[in-house]
């Protein structure tokens, strides 16, 4: 049995190695927590600019109605291909997948007075967000309780013109003194 200032030092690397690797799991473990953080707002910002989106493809839908009552899209395959007019006309280029589910398995909110026709959606997921109020300031809890809808999308009534649409272009008046 070696007695001297060899197993003295032994004893001491070995408590260094075991001080790194602790301090190197530490690390490592703040940083999967920025990286989880990060990537869920991530998927935030995607909910937010996806159902903006097709909420605002909705109301397009709504205003492209070629005669009165106007209505909204039976279904989201609707906003992608609308074939009520001469013109097939794409209100949407894709459906989108909801961030938090990964698929387009959005829940359609029906339109008061239109049973088969909706003007709002919302996610499925119950996943709870970090930023927990939306942007007009109602609190949000969770992926589901973030509502987006077509009425909201121009900030008038549902009748307003929608900015660069033909009919929102303001026209001369017609000149009294001819």
């Amino acid at each position: 049995m070696p007695t001297g200032s060899r197993s003295v030092q032994r004893g001491y690397s070995y408590l260094a190695v075991l001080f790194l690797v602790a301090l190197t799991a530490a690390g490592l473990a703040s940083l999967g927590q920025a990286w989880s953080t990060a990537a869920q707002r991530e998927k935030e910002r995607e909910l937010e600019f996806r159902g903006g989106e097709i909420a605002r493809a909705m109301r397009s839908y709504y205003l492209a109605t070629p005669t009165p009552p106007r209505q909204y899209p039976p279904t989201l395959d609707d906003l992608l291909e609308d074939r009520r007019g001469p013109v097939v006309r794409r209100h949407l280029r894709r459906l989108y997948a909801d961030p938090f589910t990964g698929r387009p398995d959005w829940e359609l909110i029906v339109e008061p007075g239109q049973v088969d026709r909706y003007s709002g959606l919302r996610s499925r997921s119950t996943q709870p967000l970090l930023r927990a109020a939306a942007p007009d300031g109602t609190p949000t809890p969770t992926a589901a309780s973030r509502v987006f809808s077509a009425l909201a999308q121009g900030g008038g009534p549902a009748d307003a013109p929608v900015p660069g649409d033909a009919s929102s272009v303001p026209r001369p008046a017609a000149s009294a003194a001819r």
